[in-house]
């Protein structure tokens, strides 16, 4: 790694995701988990999804307050669908009475079995809707796929909607995970052909376990190559040497990212900090 790429590097923004949990026990597990995380790389914030259809707006508005309460920097998922613009103004009133001043702005997933109800159907609509209601007062991150999302019909139109979200008012983009480096260079030669300087911020899935890698990966469109599956198939019954193959991985992914010149890493926790912190000391900063 070059001088420049190590200045790169340290300065890279590091920042976690969270999902509310349902059980009081989880909760107070979620914050020793924050306490964890926190202790070890001090990330920049933690973010708190949204569920399908805004099936988690409560549960999601009621950790974001007990976090903000712990002087903790926290931005929520904010997604559209399944909500109303008076709802969304309320939850961004809310937000930033307690001090919140990111958010991850999302389309959101459709629930199973529902209809798209909302009056903003899009997340560039739903990006422009908070510029107009409360200004510069967010930093908005939006989704970014090197895969492409599962429900584009070709790459180019799942790159134009990223350049809606963009021109719309968006800061910076976090990505979906991938482990295909390939990926995430073209993208970023895409976002340099069409003068976009929008960072975007990979997203890290830590490999702990493969039935519910491939449950997710199988569900949002992540690939996983063919080397990677196989390897982990065969360690099936072989945790120990699983989670040390899948350690190894992503932190070689993290690296190369990082000298690559990547603006910062967000790693998808599963409300878990062992597999993230591993990760984290791995990393060269």
């Amino acid at each position: 790694m070059n001088a420049n790429n190590r200045s790169a590097a340290s300065a890279a923004t590091l920042s976690c995701e969270f999902f509310p949990p349902r059980t009081e026990a989880g909760v107070e597990k979620l914050l020793l988990t924050q306490k964890s995380l926190e202790e070890t790389f001090r990330p920049e914030y933690f973010s708190v999804t949204f569920g399908a259809g805004g099936t988690t707006r409560d549960s999601t508005l009621e950790l974001v307050k007990l976090l903000s309460e712990r002087s903790i920097n926290v931005a929520p998922h904010i997604s559209c669908i399944g909500s109303s613009k008076q709802q969304i103004q309320e939850l961004l009133d809310q937000y930033i009475s307690l001090g919140v001043n990111r958010l991850v702005t999302l389309r959101g997933d459709i629930p199973d079995g529902g209809e798209s109800i909302g009056e903003l159907k899009h997340a560039n609509e739903l990006v422009s809707f908070i510029r107009e209601s409360t200004g510069d007062h967010f930093t908005i991150e939006v989704a970014a796929y090197p895969e492409y999302h599962p429900e584009s019909t070709t790459p180019q139109s799942d790159f134009e909607h990223f350049k809606n979200k963009v021109a719309a008012g968006a800061d910076g983009a976090i990505t979906q995970y991938f482990y295909n480096i390939d990926a995430y260079i073209r993208f970023i030669e895409n976002c340099e052909k069409e003068n976009i300087a929008t960072p975007v911020t990979p997203g890290i899935m830590p490999i702990t376990n493969f039935a519910s890698l491939t449950r997710f990966s199988d569900t949002c469109g992540a690939e996983i190559p063919r080397w990677i599956r196989k390897q982990l198939e065969a360690y099936a019954d072989d945790k120990e040497s699983l989670q040390a193959f899948g350690l190894d991985v992503v932190s070689r992914l993290c690296n190369q990212l990082l000298e690559l010149g990547a603006p910062g890493l967000h790693f998808y926790t599963l409300n878990q900090a062992d597999s993230t912190n591993a990760i984290w000391k791995n990393l060269s900063l």
